[in-house]
């Protein structure tokens, strides 16, 4: 998994990072100005979530883009401390933007229109899978009760897209937590996506 790369202006001047100061310092201008220079990466996030969709499925990477859009715009003058932070906050709109959806198909009903997503490099697995997404999202609820930090590493990583570097810095934790963290999250998530049973309780180390 390769991760989200920084936009080449960002790069070059820091203008995301910028630009998200001025939001949050109540200038929702900078807010369209920001949009041309993340769009792209906005775009890949949601390509890659609806990759394996269902033949007839209605929400288009455009429109998903879209819907993340209106509610980032609702958020335009938050708190967004650098492009990291903006990333962890898009993954979780994106996440749900995309049950809101699968509920309003009926998806809560095995098979009814359902939104499918791969469970490959984020969530790899010796076979090529899908999963129901809204199985995934009431296996990452429950998990979330027992242990929130996972949660949001999941959110970074699989529906944001997200490297482990940039995780750690939405997050405030060490890379190395990261990654102990994904691989804590991917094994109660295969177990209960499994078993349909709740996540038991982690004990890891805290930062």
């Amino acid at each position: 998994m390769t991760g989200i790369e920084p936009s080449a202006a960002d790069a070059g001047g820091g203008d995301v990072t910028r630009l998200l100061g001025q939001c949050a310092a109540g200038d929702r201008s900078a807010f369209d100005r920001l949009v041309p220079l993340v769009y792209g990466d906005l775009r890949g996030i949601a390509h890659r979530r609806l990759r394996s969709e269902r033949e007839g499925h209605t929400l288009s990477t455009t429109a998903l883009v879209h819907e993340a859009y209106l509610h980032l715009v609702d958020q335009a003058t938050a708190t967004w401390q650098d492009r990291a932070h903006f990333f962890a906050v898009a993954a979780t709109v994106i996440r749900q933007v995309l049950i809101d959806y699968a509920r309003s198909r009926g998806a809560q009903k095995r098979g009814g229109g359902a939104v499918r997503i791969p469970l490959q490099e984020e969530l790899a697995g010796e076979e090529p899978r899908t999963v129901e997404l809204l199985a995934l999202d009431e296996a990452l609820t429950a998990l979330a009760r027992h242990d929130p930090r996972l949660e949001k590493v999941v959110e970074c990583r699989f529906f944001g897209g997200m490297s482990v570097r940039d995780t750690a810095a939405a997050l405030d934790i060490s890379e190395r937590t990261v990654e102990r963290d994904w691989a804590r999250a991917k094994a109660h998530l295969y177990g209960t996506l499994a078993a349909g049973l709740e996540p038991e309780e982690g004990s890891g180390d805290r930062d």
